[in-house]
């Protein structure tokens, strides 16, 4: 319990600061929100005088004129109350209205993908292991490095440019097609599958060969332990020695690196989700940024810190009950 309780202490300390320190970076930015919907309306070929009083009207019920201090210590008391403020862009329209959507598309991409593309990482990783220096190894291998290589905005960009512009196969933008009611129905589902495709397909084909390479090389050294030598020695079959000795101990070192990149689901995939217009966190955080909302952007650096913290802390609660000599530390 000592050892949880330490953890947990840690995790709160670590939310508090990367909220401070956020929350001084963003104000240090270039231009704030009014200078930026001041530029927006002069771009619009509205009169400067008009335009500054239309920006005094719009932004009198915020108070980002006060001294930093006082802003901060309102910040932090209303999450304390559980508040995270209210949109600066959508003029005070709650934050949590806002954030909500956007976390389900962006969990419900993101986890999806991570799923997928490590299940395919693993299966591919084992055979490379089990069929190592053959040419399946060399090939898998090489396809594996090469994918891992290639940057996920990249080929998100080639996707979007040959199959939905070019070749029409795919939609363009948004989580589903905008005159379908959204429900539990066959329509809405597969439009919703249908928009998440490429996406989900630029995610995948660029992040599977990094959990195969690291899978395959996990698997190799199991397989010269001891006890796997002396379960092939007993006469085993195949595939139990496969699942329950290399397997099982094959995939620890890839556990960690999974379980933390479930906290970083929450953060988006910004490019992409830019790219595709697909309205999750990636997204609305860069337009947030773009349009200097300091509330916003304030309660999404939030959810990603949190969800990351939590994401470590699993780790660690799991790992210890693997390993009871980690709470030893």
């Amino acid at each position: 319990m000592r050892w949880l309780t330490k953890r947990i202490l840690k995790g709160i300390l670590t939310i508090y600061v990367a909220v401070t320190i956020t929350f001084f970076l963003i104000r240090a930015m270039p231009t704030n929100p009014i200078d930026r919907a001041l530029q927006e309306y002069l771009r619009q070929g509205i009169p400067e005088a008009e335009a500054r009083s239309m920006v005094a009207s719009v932004f009198a019920m915020f108070d980002i004129s006060k001294p930093i201090s006082e802003q901060y210590v309102s910040y932090i008391s209303g999450l304390l109350r559980g508040d995270l403020g209210r949109s600066i862009y959508y003029l005070n329209v709650p934050v949590v209205e806002i954030i909500g959507p956007a976390v389900t598309w962006t969990v419900f991409l993101l986890s999806l993908s991570l799923v997928t593309s490590f299940l395919i990482g693993i299966l591919i990783g084992v055979a490379m292991a089990y069929l190592r220096g053959s040419s399946f190894d060399s090939i898998a291998g090489g396809i594996c490095t090469f994918c891992n290589a290639i940057p996920n905005y990249i080929l998100a960009l080639f996707l979007l440019f040959y199959l939905a512009y070019g070749l029409r196969l795919f939609p363009t933008y948004g989580a589903h097609d905008i005159w379908i009611t959204p429900g539990f129905t066959w329509e809405f589902i597969s439009s919703v599958l249908h928009h998440s495709f490429l996406p989900f397909l630029a995610y995948v084909v660029t992040s599977f060969g990094g959990w195969g390479l690291t899978m395959r090389g996990s698997t190799v050294s199991v397989l010269g332990e001891d006890y796997v030598v002396a379960a092939e020695a007993r006469g085993l079959s195949k595939r139990r020695v496969m699942l329950s000795y290399v397997g099982r101990n094959a995939i620890l070192p890839l556990f960690t690196s999974f379980t933390i990149s479930l906290g970083f689901i929450f953060g988006g995939s910004t490019l992409i989700e830019t790219y595709f217009s697909y309205p999750g966190v990636g997204w609305y955080l860069m337009f947030s940024i773009n349009r200097r909302d300091y509330v916003l952007m304030q309660a999404f650096f939030l959810i990603i810190t949190v969800a990351v913290v939590l994401s470590n802390l699993l780790t660690d609660i799991l790992y210890g009950m693997l390993d009871p000599r980690i709470k030893a530390e």
